[in-house]
């Protein structure tokens, strides 16, 4: 049985309404069998896909963004038999980028009517959260505070909010463990990448493959203000790893560990406040049309 996981609230514009119904005309004219589950507040659809597959055989169909993505993946229970969709949904939609999903609604439910789930990874962290795209602290977390703060709905609130917090971002000292490395930083950006990119399409992981088993880990260590716009420029082309403070690898599994107690980390755009950021590379697989 596939599983129709929406917001609420999403339905309530009329153009999203219109591709929601859209979708299911696709779904009924290839005789797909669905029942439709709508969320109302936060958490819900980490409780439904948790009823759903307690049993295998189940498709659990996701009708929005990152972040609804993350609530279902936490929601899994059993991994084997049961399979993930995604339509996009949401406002920045970066891990359907990554994942080769057209952000055209019909196109979406095509692949998922005519396409075989295909094994992917994700991100386990230390604490029990699972993160499908990406987790990080530093900079990108000011950057999805000031983004969530603003009334702008759009995909460019995100990039108007790392020129904002570029201009204005201070670095903090950290250790990083990693591939039996550890090292000291002073930096303003770390995370670790299943996905390439975040905040609707800055590009912090262009070399990353949802499919091969290893983390992308980067680390901007300090820059300083003059040298930031270029910085910048590199970033936005993809190209990170030629900006020289910056560090890119693989890795399985990788340690923050912060000098100070109060942080927040971000996974999938969703904020945790002192949460540890140990992840590694999960051991079971994740079964995505795409």
């Amino acid at each position: 049985m596939h599983h129709i996981i929406v917001k609420e609230d999403n339905l309530k514009k009329k153009k999203n309404l219109k591709k929601f119904n859209a979708v299911l005309k696709i779904f009924d004219a290839a005789g797909l069998g669905y029942e439709i589950h709508k969320t109302n507040r936060k958490g819900m659809a980490t409780e439904i896909c948790s009823q759903i597959t307690q049993v295998a055989g189940n498709s659990v169909i996701v009708m929005g963004g990152d972040g609804m993505l993350h609530d279902v993946l936490n929601g899994f229970v059993r991994f084997d038999g049961n399979f993930m969709g995604l339509i996009p949904f949401g406002t920045g939609n970066d891990f359907a980028a990554s994942a080769g999903i057209p952000k055209n609604v019909k196109k979406a439910a095509e692949i998922i009517i005519a396409n075989k789930p295909q094994p992917i990874d994700f991100i386990q962290l230390s604490s029990g959260l699972r993160s499908i795209n990406a987790v990080g602290m530093g900079m990108d977390v000011d950057v999805l505070k000031h983004a969530y703060s603003g009334k702008n709905n759009k995909r460019s609130k995100y990039l108007l909010s790392l020129i904002v917090c570029l201009a204005r971002f201070k670095s903090y000292n950290f250790t990083l463990r990693y591939n039996g490395k550890e090292s000291s930083h002073y930096g303003f950006i770390a995370g670790v990448g299943n996905g390439r990119q975040i905040g609707g399409g800055i590009k912090l992981f262009p070399d990353a493959d949802i499919g091969d088993g290893e983390l992308d880990l980067l680390v901007a260590d300090y820059i300083s203000k003059p040298a930031i716009i270029g910085a910048f420029m590199k970033l936005m082309r993809g190209k990170v790893n030629k900006v020289k403070q910056i560090t890119v690898a693989r890795t399985k599994c990788v340690e923050f560990v912060t000098h100070g107690e109060n942080y927040t980390i971000q996974a999938d755009g969703e904020l945790y406040d002192n949460m540890p950021l140990t992840a590694k590379i999960s051991d079971e697989k994740l079964n995505f049309y795409r």
